[in-house]
């Protein structure tokens, strides 16, 4: 177990999970860790190189050519795929459409996992993800599963990507959303689920400061 803080939190798509492990990790002066942009960077790049997620060779070999990196500027975390910053790209609908099969792929799974428990044996972070508090981190300081209304959460994520996707829809962004919870939850490799211990915040009606006081009320007592 690490000798540092690690808060974990996992949860349902467009719940909000990253605007709260953000603000949390600013707030507490941690690292913020975005596992999902690592799995959205491995999606951008499978589709650009047209990888083949049925071939396991291809995978491992795509995955070897895969370098990731976090940098922090005007207070915001960005990921760089192999030295190019990719933080808008990988938002963009294709590789929604996409990420949960790549993250489901158990060689995907296994080389993230060793960067993000390198990232957690080094130093305080706040982690945001599907399977933080129950595979990555299963000893985590604090574990927090965010959930919402399936309909409060596309409202969420059609108001985040209309700007940049004109011709989307809200019904295309809610049954988006329906097809990543069914396969985030029943995939065979680290499947969504709450950790036993894990602390349930539904944000449905809840905004971002409400969330966050609610968070730190659960970190402060280990600071």
């Amino acid at each position: 177990m690490s000798d540092h803080i690690i808060v974990a939190i996992d949860g349902y798509s467009s719940c909000g999970k990253s605007t709260l492990a953000k603000a949390l990790a600013k707030k507490l002066h941690f690292v913020y860790v975005d596992s999902g942009a690592m799995y959205r960077a491995v999606a951008l790049y499978f589709l650009r190189n047209n990888v083949n997620l049925q071939d396991s060779r291809q995978v491992a070999d795509a995955l070897k050519k895969i370098h990731l990196n976090f940098h922090s500027r005007d207070y915001e975390t960005h990921i760089t795929l192999n030295d190019e910053e990719v933080s808008a790209e990988i938002r963009l609908m294709p590789v929604s459409e996409s990420v949960s099969a790549v993250s489901a792929l158990h060689e995907v799974r296994t080389e993230m996992v060793k960067q993000q428990q390198r990232m957690g044996g080094s130093k305080n972070i706040v982690m945001d993800g599907r399977d933080i508090g129950t595979a990555v981190f299963p000893d985590a300081t604090v574990k927090i599963f965010m959930t919402a209304d399936p309909k409060v959460r596309a409202e969420r994520r059609f108001k985040e990507l209309a700007p940049k996707n004109p011709d989307i829809t809200l019904e295309e962004v809610f049954e988006n959303l329906a097809h990543r919870d069914y396969q985030d939850t029943t995939r065979k490799e680290s499947p969504l689920r709450r950790a036993a211990d894990a602390i349930i915040l539904d944000n449905t009606d809840l905004t971002p400061d409400e969330q966050l006081m609610f968070a730190l009320s659960k970190v402060e007592p280990y600071l």
